[in-house]
Order: C-alpha cells, then structure tokens, then sequence
C-alpha cells in the first residue's frame, strides 16, 4: 500500500467513525417487568432542524431501531437471546397539514395516528416506551445482560459518506428473579 492509498483509507476511517460517534444522546433503560424484558429508548438530540426540514419537504422521514438482548459471556462472543426491529415512518402531508406516523414492530404494524401537533412527531420518532423484547423465561438467573441499540435516520444526511450516519448505545443490567 503506498502513501497515498493510506492516507485515502484513513481519511475514509476518520469520516466514518466520526460519523459513527453520535451527535445524538442515546438513552437506553432496560426493565424486567411482568415476567418480561421491557426496553424503553429516547435520542434527545435527534429531531434536529435538518429532520424538520425533511419532514416540511413531505419527504417520507423513517428512524429505524434495531435492538439485541445479549447476555454476557466471559471469554467467548456474547450470547444473543432476542432481538427486534422497531421502524417508526413520518409521513407529512404539506396541503392538509398533517403527520401520519406509523409504527412496525418486527414487520407488523403496531400502531399509526394522524396528527398536526409536531410535538408529538418529535416524541414518536425519537422515543420508545416500554417496548417489550422478551420473556424472562428465556434469561438465566444471576447473569449479566445487556441491551444493544442502533439508530438510523433515513433519508440520511447530505453528506458524501451518507452510510456513517448510526447510533449505537447499549445499557447493561442483572437479572435477578
């Protein structure tokens, strides 16, 4: 590799892991609760002017969360015990005025409202309540768990490495029955 193939390739890193790193604040609060695993997630800092923009263009806005159950395991790759993928769609319409947001959990529609309040629009697209990942009958008693989440936006960012733009947090705790 001469120099200039590196200093490409490390350019290259720098602008993915920059955009990697997070301008969002991820908050992730795992709970067992009635004999499940309860996940609930906000991205403070994710409902920038640059998605209002989005939105006020009619331009379909989607925020895609993908979160894993993983239990700790010493010495060896971690062990997934459940997984879903939470999509929430802002669809505006610009002569009615209004947002329809839709929620799908593992490809089934969970819920969709209309409304003209963006307050809401803000709360459905970055935040996550209570959203259950599995049942504790599936844990081990006495092990460490955590929970991995990764954010996407789309569209993505007017930015020539438009693939670096995921947020990833995670939030560990002990299930203890």
């Amino acid at each position: 590799m001469n120099r200039r193939q590196f200093i490409s390739c490390a350019t290259l890193l720098l602008l993915w892991t920059a955009g990697v790193a997070a301008d969002e604040s991820l908050r992730i609060v795992p709970v067992v609760h009635d004999k499940q695993v309860v996940v609930t997630l906000q991205m403070a800092d994710a409902y920038t002017d640059e998605i209002r923009d989005t939105i006020s263009s009619g331009l379909r806005t989607t925020f895609t969360y993908d979160l894993q159950l993983r239990m700790l395991v010493g010495g060896w790759v971690d062990r997934t015990v459940a997984t879903a993928v939470v999509t929430v769609s802002d669809q505006y319409d610009n002569l009615t005025r209004r947002h329809t947001l839709s929620r799908v959990v593992d490809g089934r529609t969970d819920e969709s409202v209309v409304t003209e309040d963006e307050a809401v629009v803000r709360q459905w697209l970055t935040a996550l309540s209570r959203l259950p990942l599995c049942e504790t009958t599936k844990l081990e008693r006495n092990r460490e768990y955590y929970v991995r989440v990764t954010a996407r936006k789309r569209p993505q960012r007017s930015f020539p490495f438009a693939f670096a733009t995921a947020v990833t947090g995670q939030a560990k705790f002990t299930f203890i029955p």
